[in-house]
Protein backbone atom coordinates (compact mmCIF):
# COMPACT_ATOMS: atom_id res chain seq x y z
CA UNK A 1 0.00 0.00 0.00
CA UNK A 2 0.98 3.43 0.45
CA UNK A 3 3.58 4.63 2.45
CA UNK A 4 3.22 6.30 5.69
CA UNK A 5 2.91 10.11 6.14
CA UNK A 6 6.70 11.43 6.94
CA UNK A 7 5.24 14.02 9.37
CA UNK A 8 3.55 13.47 12.36
CA UNK A 9 0.27 14.76 12.76
CA UNK A 10 -0.35 17.75 15.36
CA UNK A 11 -3.20 17.81 16.89
CA UNK A 12 -5.93 20.54 15.95
CA UNK A 13 -8.17 21.37 18.32
CA UNK A 14 -11.46 23.89 17.77
CA UNK A 15 -14.27 23.23 15.51
CA UNK A 16 -12.89 20.18 14.37
CA UNK A 17 -12.03 18.92 17.50
CA UNK A 18 -8.67 16.38 18.32
CA UNK A 19 -7.54 14.23 15.44
CA UNK A 20 -5.94 10.88 15.69
CA UNK A 21 -1.87 11.14 14.58
CA UNK A 22 -1.99 10.41 10.59
CA UNK A 23 0.39 7.47 10.72
CA UNK A 24 -1.04 4.26 8.92
CA UNK A 25 -2.99 6.17 6.80
CA UNK A 26 -3.61 5.03 3.02
CA UNK A 27 -3.95 8.17 1.06
CA UNK A 28 -2.47 11.15 2.31
CA UNK A 29 0.76 10.68 1.68
CA UNK A 30 2.64 14.06 2.47
CA UNK A 31 1.23 16.87 5.04
CA UNK A 32 2.42 19.50 6.49
CA UNK A 33 0.26 20.79 9.46
CA UNK A 34 -3.41 20.60 7.50
CA UNK A 35 -1.83 21.22 3.97
CA UNK A 36 -1.44 17.91 2.22
CA UNK A 37 0.84 17.64 -0.94
CA UNK A 38 -0.70 15.42 -3.65
CA UNK A 39 1.05 12.38 -4.51
CA UNK A 40 -0.03 12.38 -8.41
CA UNK A 41 0.55 9.52 -10.68
CA UNK A 42 4.00 9.98 -12.08
CA UNK A 43 4.74 12.73 -14.69
CA UNK A 44 0.94 13.42 -14.28
CA UNK A 45 -1.24 15.67 -12.02
CA UNK A 46 -4.30 13.33 -11.48
CA UNK A 47 -4.43 10.81 -8.60
CA UNK A 48 -7.22 8.51 -7.87
CA UNK A 49 -7.97 5.54 -5.41
CA UNK A 50 -10.31 2.90 -5.23
CA UNK A 51 -10.89 3.17 -1.27
CA UNK A 52 -12.25 0.59 0.70
CA UNK A 53 -10.09 1.52 3.85
CA UNK A 54 -12.32 1.81 7.31
CA UNK A 55 -10.09 4.73 8.22
CA UNK A 56 -11.13 8.42 8.86
CA UNK A 57 -9.03 11.41 7.90
CA UNK A 58 -8.23 14.40 10.16
CA UNK A 59 -8.91 17.86 8.34
CA UNK A 60 -6.67 18.84 5.52
CA UNK A 61 -6.57 20.98 2.47
CA UNK A 62 -5.28 20.57 -0.75
CA UNK A 63 -4.75 22.60 -3.99
CA UNK A 64 -6.28 19.80 -6.59
CA UNK A 65 -10.29 19.48 -6.68
CA UNK A 66 -11.10 16.05 -4.83
CA UNK A 67 -14.40 14.16 -6.04
CA UNK A 68 -15.49 11.50 -4.10
CA UNK A 69 -17.59 8.89 -5.22
CA UNK A 70 -19.29 5.92 -2.56
CA UNK A 71 -19.52 2.86 -4.87
CA UNK A 72 -20.31 0.33 -1.64
CA UNK A 73 -22.09 1.93 1.11
CA UNK A 74 -21.99 5.43 2.45
CA UNK A 75 -19.25 7.59 3.43
CA UNK A 76 -19.34 11.05 5.79
CA UNK A 77 -17.50 14.54 4.94
CA UNK A 78 -17.32 17.45 6.67
CA UNK A 79 -16.30 20.71 4.70
CA UNK A 80 -16.17 23.62 6.78
CA UNK A 81 -19.43 23.78 9.10
CA UNK A 82 -21.41 21.82 6.21
CA UNK A 83 -21.67 17.76 6.55
CA UNK A 84 -22.29 15.97 3.22
CA UNK A 85 -24.00 12.47 3.61
CA UNK A 86 -22.72 10.73 0.55
CA UNK A 87 -24.54 7.42 -0.21
CA UNK A 88 -23.96 5.20 -2.58
CA UNK A 89 -23.62 6.76 -6.06
CA UNK A 90 -23.79 10.48 -5.30
CA UNK A 91 -20.82 12.53 -5.99
CA UNK A 92 -19.35 15.00 -4.13
CA UNK A 93 -17.01 17.94 -5.63
CA UNK A 94 -14.88 19.63 -3.21
CA UNK A 95 -13.29 22.52 -4.90
CA UNK A 96 -9.63 23.55 -4.31
CA UNK A 97 -8.40 25.00 -0.75
CA UNK A 98 -11.32 23.10 1.25
CA UNK A 99 -10.46 22.37 5.06
CA UNK A 100 -12.17 19.01 4.81
CA UNK A 101 -12.69 15.59 6.90
CA UNK A 102 -13.47 12.16 5.98
CA UNK A 103 -15.47 9.67 8.03
CA UNK A 104 -15.57 6.19 6.68
CA UNK A 105 -17.76 3.52 7.77
CA UNK A 106 -16.62 -0.25 8.43
CA UNK A 107 -17.12 -1.49 4.97
CA UNK A 108 -17.61 0.29 1.86
CA UNK A 109 -15.49 1.69 -1.47
CA UNK A 110 -15.34 4.95 -2.86
CA UNK A 111 -13.89 6.40 -5.64
CA UNK A 112 -11.75 9.67 -4.83
CA UNK A 113 -10.40 11.52 -7.50
CA UNK A 114 -7.92 14.34 -7.36
CA UNK A 115 -7.26 16.52 -10.54
CA UNK A 116 -5.31 19.36 -10.38
CA UNK A 117 -6.62 22.58 -12.94
CA UNK A 118 -3.10 24.14 -13.08
CA UNK A 119 -2.45 23.15 -16.95
CA UNK A 120 -5.69 24.11 -18.10
CA UNK A 121 -5.88 27.74 -19.08
CA UNK A 122 -9.49 28.44 -19.14
CA UNK A 123 -11.45 31.56 -18.25
CA UNK A 124 -14.64 30.33 -17.23
CA UNK A 125 -13.04 27.46 -15.30
CA UNK A 126 -12.24 30.02 -12.51
CA UNK A 127 -15.68 31.39 -12.74
CA UNK A 128 -17.24 27.61 -12.16
CA UNK A 129 -14.56 27.31 -9.56
CA UNK A 130 -15.81 30.03 -7.04
CA UNK A 131 -19.40 28.74 -7.82
CA UNK A 132 -18.12 25.11 -6.51
CA UNK A 133 -16.78 26.49 -3.05
CA UNK A 134 -16.74 24.78 -0.62
CA UNK A 135 -18.52 21.82 -2.19
CA UNK A 136 -21.47 20.86 -4.45
CA UNK A 137 -23.26 17.25 -3.91
CA UNK A 138 -24.62 15.86 -7.12
CA UNK A 139 -27.53 13.04 -6.70
CA UNK A 140 -30.43 12.04 -8.13
CA UNK A 141 -32.76 14.49 -6.59
CA UNK A 142 -30.76 17.71 -6.35
CA UNK A 143 -29.47 17.44 -10.22
CA UNK A 144 -31.20 14.68 -11.69
CA UNK A 145 -30.46 16.23 -15.27
CA UNK A 146 -26.69 15.36 -14.78
CA UNK A 147 -26.55 12.86 -12.15
CA UNK A 148 -27.01 9.91 -14.68
CA UNK A 149 -23.74 11.10 -16.68
CA UNK A 150 -21.41 12.40 -13.90
CA UNK A 151 -21.91 8.87 -12.54
CA UNK A 152 -20.75 7.42 -15.80
CA UNK A 153 -18.33 9.56 -16.34
CA UNK A 154 -16.51 9.11 -12.84
CA UNK A 155 -16.60 5.09 -13.84
CA UNK A 156 -14.71 5.63 -17.12
CA UNK A 157 -12.09 7.98 -15.27
CA UNK A 158 -11.73 5.07 -12.47
CA UNK A 159 -11.04 2.39 -14.94
CA UNK A 160 -9.15 4.52 -17.18
CA UNK A 161 -6.89 5.36 -14.46
CA UNK A 162 -6.49 2.08 -14.09
CA UNK A 163 -5.95 0.68 -17.86
CA UNK A 164 -2.39 1.07 -19.55
CA UNK A 165 -3.83 2.60 -22.32
CA UNK A 166 -2.11 5.36 -24.21
CA UNK A 167 -2.91 9.29 -23.62
CA UNK A 168 -5.02 8.29 -20.75
CA UNK A 169 -4.25 11.50 -18.92
CA UNK A 170 -5.87 13.20 -21.49
CA UNK A 171 -9.13 10.75 -21.66
CA UNK A 172 -9.57 11.28 -17.82
CA UNK A 173 -9.27 15.45 -17.77
CA UNK A 174 -11.90 15.41 -20.98
CA UNK A 175 -14.08 13.24 -19.03
CA UNK A 176 -13.82 15.58 -15.92
CA UNK A 177 -13.66 18.45 -17.90
CA UNK A 178 -17.15 17.06 -19.05
CA UNK A 179 -18.10 16.68 -15.53
CA UNK A 180 -17.42 20.88 -15.09
CA UNK A 181 -18.72 21.51 -18.10
CA UNK A 182 -22.25 19.62 -16.73
CA UNK A 183 -21.98 21.43 -13.46
CA UNK A 184 -21.83 24.60 -14.54
CA UNK A 185 -24.84 24.68 -17.30
CA UNK A 186 -26.89 23.35 -14.96
CA UNK A 187 -26.00 25.89 -12.58
CA UNK A 188 -26.29 28.16 -15.27
CA UNK A 189 -29.65 27.22 -16.13
CA UNK A 190 -30.52 27.60 -12.43
CA UNK A 191 -29.40 31.10 -12.17
CA UNK A 192 -31.37 31.66 -15.68
CA UNK A 193 -34.65 31.23 -13.75
CA UNK A 194 -34.13 32.83 -11.02
CA UNK A 195 -34.28 35.97 -12.89
CA UNK A 196 -37.78 37.52 -13.99
CA UNK A 197 -38.99 35.35 -16.99
CA UNK A 198 -40.18 38.22 -19.64
CA UNK A 199 -36.17 39.58 -18.77
CA UNK A 200 -34.44 38.74 -21.95
CA UNK A 201 -30.87 40.30 -21.14
CA UNK A 202 -29.82 36.99 -19.73
CA UNK A 203 -27.38 36.65 -22.52
CA UNK A 204 -25.98 40.16 -22.16
CA UNK A 205 -25.22 39.77 -18.27
CA UNK A 206 -23.12 36.73 -18.83
CA UNK A 207 -21.21 38.14 -21.46
CA UNK A 208 -20.79 41.19 -18.98
CA UNK A 209 -19.70 39.19 -16.30
CA UNK A 210 -17.09 37.08 -17.68
CA UNK A 211 -15.73 40.00 -19.07
CA UNK A 212 -15.76 41.86 -15.38
CA UNK A 213 -13.96 38.48 -14.59
CA UNK A 214 -11.27 38.61 -16.99
CA UNK A 215 -10.96 42.00 -16.28
CA UNK A 216 -10.54 40.93 -12.33
CA UNK A 217 -8.16 38.22 -13.57
CA UNK A 218 -5.85 41.12 -15.23
CA UNK A 219 -5.95 43.40 -12.81
CA UNK A 220 -6.26 41.72 -9.54
CA UNK A 221 -2.82 43.67 -8.33
CA UNK A 222 -3.94 47.17 -9.01
CA UNK A 223 -6.66 48.94 -6.84
CA UNK A 224 -9.94 48.01 -7.79
CA UNK A 225 -13.23 48.80 -5.78
CA UNK A 226 -16.53 47.56 -6.12
CA UNK A 227 -18.12 51.57 -7.81
CA UNK A 228 -15.17 51.44 -10.69
CA UNK A 229 -16.73 47.52 -11.63
CA UNK A 230 -20.01 48.75 -11.37
CA UNK A 231 -19.33 51.40 -14.15
CA UNK A 232 -17.11 49.24 -15.79
CA UNK A 233 -20.20 46.82 -16.09
CA UNK A 234 -22.64 49.65 -17.20
CA UNK A 235 -24.74 48.51 -13.94
CA UNK A 236 -25.71 50.76 -10.87
CA UNK A 237 -23.43 49.71 -7.43
CA UNK A 238 -26.78 47.85 -6.25
CA UNK A 239 -27.45 46.16 -9.54
CA UNK A 240 -23.90 45.26 -9.90
CA UNK A 241 -23.46 43.75 -6.41
CA UNK A 242 -26.74 41.63 -6.69
CA UNK A 243 -26.06 40.33 -9.97
CA UNK A 244 -22.12 39.63 -9.00
CA UNK A 245 -23.59 37.41 -6.24
CA UNK A 246 -25.74 35.84 -8.55
CA UNK A 247 -23.81 34.32 -10.93
CA UNK A 248 -20.41 34.07 -8.67
CA UNK A 249 -22.31 32.63 -5.61
CA UNK A 250 -19.61 34.84 -3.58
CA UNK A 251 -19.03 38.98 -3.50
CA UNK A 252 -17.34 40.62 -5.35
CA UNK A 253 -14.57 41.61 -2.55
CA UNK A 254 -14.28 37.97 -1.98
CA UNK A 255 -13.67 37.15 -5.52
CA UNK A 256 -11.05 39.45 -5.87
CA UNK A 257 -9.57 38.77 -2.16
CA UNK A 258 -9.31 35.14 -3.05
CA UNK A 259 -7.44 35.84 -6.16
CA UNK A 260 -4.92 37.96 -4.67
CA UNK A 261 -4.67 35.49 -1.89
CA UNK A 262 -3.75 32.98 -4.48
CA UNK A 263 -1.10 34.85 -6.33
CA UNK A 264 0.38 35.72 -3.21
CA UNK A 265 0.78 32.18 -2.53
CA UNK A 266 2.61 31.48 -5.74
CA UNK A 267 4.88 34.61 -4.73
CA UNK A 268 5.89 33.18 -1.48
CA UNK A 269 7.73 30.34 -2.91
CA UNK A 270 10.22 32.78 -3.86
CA UNK A 271 12.58 32.48 -0.68
CA UNK A 272 13.55 36.37 -2.21
CA UNK A 273 10.79 38.31 -1.18
CA UNK A 274 9.50 39.24 1.87
CA UNK A 275 6.16 39.22 3.17
CA UNK A 276 5.61 42.75 2.51
CA UNK A 277 7.09 42.52 -0.73
CA UNK A 278 4.22 39.65 -1.48
CA UNK A 279 1.41 41.41 0.08
CA UNK A 280 2.05 44.60 -1.67
CA UNK A 281 2.40 42.81 -5.27
CA UNK A 282 -0.50 40.78 -4.45
CA UNK A 283 -2.32 44.12 -4.89
CA UNK A 284 -3.06 44.65 -0.80
CA UNK A 285 -2.46 48.11 0.38
CA UNK A 286 -1.05 46.84 3.65
CA UNK A 287 0.83 43.96 5.56
CA UNK A 288 -1.72 43.64 8.43
CA UNK A 289 -4.51 43.86 5.41
CA UNK A 290 -2.96 40.71 3.96
CA UNK A 291 -2.03 38.87 7.05
CA UNK A 292 -5.63 39.36 7.95
CA UNK A 293 -7.22 38.18 4.96
CA UNK A 294 -4.53 34.80 4.22
CA UNK A 295 -5.15 33.45 7.49
CA UNK A 296 -8.46 34.08 7.12
CA UNK A 297 -8.70 31.84 3.85
CA UNK A 298 -5.70 29.61 4.70
CA UNK A 299 -5.91 28.88 8.13
CA UNK A 300 -2.03 29.70 8.50
CA UNK A 301 0.22 32.79 8.05
CA UNK A 302 2.31 33.50 5.09
CA UNK A 303 5.40 32.60 6.63
CA UNK A 304 3.82 29.38 7.46
CA UNK A 305 2.61 28.52 4.60
CA UNK A 306 6.08 29.17 3.09
CA UNK A 307 7.75 26.89 5.34
CA UNK A 308 5.41 23.94 4.21
CA UNK A 309 7.58 24.80 0.88
CA UNK A 310 10.95 24.69 2.53
CA UNK A 311 13.53 21.97 1.58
Amino acid sequence: MLAFLRMPYKILSGRYGSTKPTKGLQMIKHLTGIHETVAYRPDTQICLYNNDEAEDYPPHWHTPFEIIMPTENSYRVLCGQQEYQIRESDILIIAPGTIHQLFAPEHGTRIIFQPALSQIGIRELELLTSRLTPAILITPESFPQIHAQVHRLMLEIRDEYFSEDPYSESAIYARFLEILVSVGRCQAELTRHSFDAKNNKQKEYMDKFLYICNYINEHFTENLTLEQMASLAGFSKYHFTRLFRQYADTSFYKYLNRKRIDYAKSLLLDPDLSVIEVALASGFSSLSAFLRMFKLINHCTPTEYRNMYED
